[in-house]
Formats: structure tokens, sequence, C-alpha cells
């Protein structure tokens, strides 16, 4: 981070200054967790369910905290001090003007499934000539994402953001804060529609990623989505698609599937055709490799650089990793899920040789309409091409029953558990040497557990 001081994040934040009188040091980086404040911090206070950031003010200070944005000041305290009446916009607020005085470019990255998966590949394209910062795991929220932002360094030159939401308007407020010149929209799923209500609602709250971004900045939109195909401009700025059909500005002419070793393809650029390989596994793959080849084309990149890139793009923990286990592997897909993200995560399943195990768990905020989406997934599980299929979850049982009417007398395997504690009893039953098994449920299963206990059988 590009230290500042005192007085800048004072002004940001538009606090009321305590112990003022005692500031000595520079902000040299910025931290919720009292774990990893160090010489020079401004640690944010930040009230928790469980744990409440002004109880380790004391304890920050005497680490070399330079100051504490706090919402009130602890009888005993004595270190200086940024008051304001919420830690959370006052840290969006410090993070916004950061963000105003670095003349770094953003690209800012969002949809209801992909986000990661793009932001990595995107990264890792960019690397290939510009000085890359990228979100950190998943700190792409009303938190992470201005936490981000202040972990930028003054000799970044392009920085490659994750935006998240859930519910209306909270994509505004992470627009206000990144002002992003490169808007990046994955697709429109079904994710989040306990609070978005349907896919245009969903477009609508992704929408607003446009409201603060660059008036000269680029748009890329996923044009394989019927929702974002009807994107035609946005306050003049006309989007460049990207996908798999060759409607698209950027497609792959010709593509060859090498199993688990990921695909080999032909990209058509706006007509200009060159060859590239990725290693990230599935088609939804070679759609984020696709809008990372024409973001990096329209920054200058050369095709040499834009196929390296892709070459050595890497996905992380719970996002499609691919983990070898014996003569097989463990797909570790458990951060997140949702039907679109669960059939595609099972088209990659079935590229494997061997013995093809699907383990998933329930999808979460799917709205009214949850009972049939598993069903969906359970019908499409019946009939995709895989050897056994283990249901795991409340959820999860509409995918079974589903699963089991449509296999009928067929060759699938089929197994349902209640909840993760019941399969991690039964795993060796259930898991084979050699089998290949995707991992794959929304956050809140804790299924990353599973992944660790499949790595020890």
């Amino acid at each position: 981070m590009k230290a500042f001081t005192y007085e800048d994040a004072l002004k940001a934040a538009g606090g009321t200054a305590v112990n003022s009188e005692n500031v000595t040091r520079e902000i040299k980086n910025v931290t919720m967790d009292s774990r990893k404040v160090t010489f020079g911090s401004l640690f944010v206070a930040i009230k928790g369910e469980r744990v409440d950031g002004h109880d380790f003010m004391r304890e920050v200070f005497l680490k070399g905290a330079a100051a504490v944005l706090c919402d009130h000041v602890p009888e005993g305290i004595t270190g200086p001090c940024i008051v304001v009446p919420d830690t959370v916009k006052g840290l969006q607020e410090i993070a916004r003007w950061y963000r105003s005085i670095l003349p770094v470019k953003v690209v800012g990255i969002t949809g209801s499934v992909g986000k990661t998966s793009t932001k990595e590949m995107v990264a890792a394209v960019l690397a290939e000539k510009f000085n890359v910062l990228k979100t950190i795991g998943n700190y792409n929220n009303e938190i992470g994402l201005p936490l981000t932002v202040l972990s930028i360094e003054a000799d970044t030159e392009i920085a490659v953001l994750e935006m998240g939401i859930s519910d209306f308007g909270e994509m505004r407020v992470l627009s206000r804060i990144a002002c992003p010149d490169i808007c990046v929209i994955t697709n429109i799923g079904q994710c989040h529609l306990e609070f978005l209500h349907d896919r245009d609602g969903i477009l609508k709250a992704k929408s607003e990623i446009f409201e603060f971004m660059n008036p000269e900045g680029r748009i890329y939109l996923n044009g394989d989505d019927d929702k974002l195909i009807t994107v035609k401009e946005v306050n003049g700025i006309v989007p460049t698609f990207f996908g798999l059909k060759d409607t698209n500005d950027v497609y792959p002419a010709s593509k060859e599937s090498l199993g688990l070793g990921g695909t080999r393809m032909r990209i058509s650029l706006r007509g200009s055709l060159f060859d590239a390989e990725i290693h990230m596994l599935g088609d939804h793959m070679v759609s984020n490799a696709m809008a990372a080849t024409a973001i990096g084309a329209d920054l200058g990149m050369d095709k040499n650089q834009i196929a390296a890139g892709l070459y050595t793009a890497k996905t992380i923990d719970g996002r499609s990793n691919l983990i070898p286990k014996g003569t097989g592997y463990i797909i570790d897909d458990c951060y997140n899920a949702s039907p679109a993200s669960m059939m595609a995560a099972l088209d990659m399943l079935k590229l494997a040789n061997g013995r093809k195990v699907a383990i998933l768990g329930d999808m979460f905020e799917l709205g009214p309409d949850s009972d049939n989406m598993h069903a969906a997934v359970g019908r499409y599980a019946a009939t995709v091409g895989i050897d056994k299929l283990v249901c795991v979850g409340q959820n999860c049982r509409h995918m079974y029953n589903a699963a089991m009417h449509e296999n009928g007398t067929g060759s699938l395997g089929i197994g349902y558990y209640s909840d993760l504690d019941s399969l991690l009893k039964n795993l060796k039953i259930e898991i084979k040497e050699g089998d290949n098994v995707l991992v794959k449920s929304s956050h809140g299963m804790g299924f990353a557990q599973l992944v660790e206990a499949l790595k020890a059988l």
C-alpha cells in the first residue's frame, strides 16, 4: 500500500479525531484482523456476530498500530483514533479516497457464477505485460473489496477486482469504491434469488457496476447469456461480447478437450485467429479465457502474451481445483454452488478417465423454487454419464429423488446422506481407490472438511 497520513484517513472517513496529538506514524497498511497488525497499521474495529474489534484496541496499539478507526473510544485508550458512526462505511470512504489518488486501471468482475475463475484468468493474462494486483481469495464484498483496494501498491498498473453481492444496492456501493475502468459480467444465473427474486432482478443488481465506471471505459459481457445479450449499450459504451458461440466478438473457433488436462483451442479475436491452451477445466473456463483474451487485446497485448497468460492460469482452492489422488483426482469445487455451476461441474467430471463420483451438497439462497432446482440437478446428474452420485443435505433430498426417478433401472449408483457427518462416517464405503471425485456445494455446507477427508483416505 502507498503510505498515507492520519489526517488523510480522518478527512476521507469524515471522522472525529481523538488523541490526535499522539500521531507519530504514517499509515502503511489497513486491516480489521488484530492478529495482522504491524507497525504503522490502521486497525478497523468492526463489530461482528461473535467478536467486537473494539475489544482489541489496547492490543493493537501495543503492536505498533498507527491509529484505529472505531465508533467509540473505550476507557483507557490513549492512542490516535478516528471515530465514525459506522466503521464499515468509514473503511469504504477511506478506500474510495485511496482509489481516487492512484493512477491504477481497475478491472471489475461480477456475475452469478465464475467471478473468481474469471478473475484468475484475467489476472494471469494481464500479468504477462503489467504489474497486476488481484483480489485475494473471496475478498469481494462490502468489507473485502475496500481492504483489497487499500492493498494496491503505488507501482500497481492494473487491479483485477472481484465484486460479489446478494441484494440490490450492494453493487452500487462497491462500484463507487472501485470506480472500474473495465467492467466484466460473467453471466446472470440463479444465485441469491432469495433476495433478488428472479434473473431480471439479478441483471438489474449486477448492472449497478456501471454506475461509477470510467465514462471512457470498456464493458465485456458473456454473449451466450440470454439476459446479457440484450444489453446493447451503456451510457454510450458498446459492450464487447465473449463466449462459446460464434456470434460473439471473441470465441473459440475450434476446441479440443484434453480431458482433465484442460482444453486446446483456436481463438477467434474479432476475426483474427490464434492458438492457445488452458489447464483450467470445463467449457465455462474456455468462456473465461475469451473474456481474458478480449481484455488483454484491448489493453495492447499481443497474441503470444495472451496465449502465455492463458497457459499459466490456475484456479484456487474450492474453485474447480484439481488435486491428484492415487490414480484419480479430487475436483475441489466446494466454495459455492448454483444449478448452472453444478451442471457445469458435472460436465467437467465426465471428462475424467476411470470411475466418476459426484458428491453434491445443498445449494442455498435459491428462493421459493429451490426444491425444483435441486431436482433439476439430480435429473441432469442421472443422464450426464457419471458412475455414482452422492447427495448430501436436507435440500439435496429433492436432488436424490429426482435422480432416482430419472435413472430408473439404469447403472448410476445413487446415495443420500442427510448431513456431512453421516457421509464422513461412511466415506470409505462410498469411495474406491482411483476414483475421480467431484466435491461441490454451497460454502455453508462445510465441504472443505470433506476435501480434507478425501485426501486422507
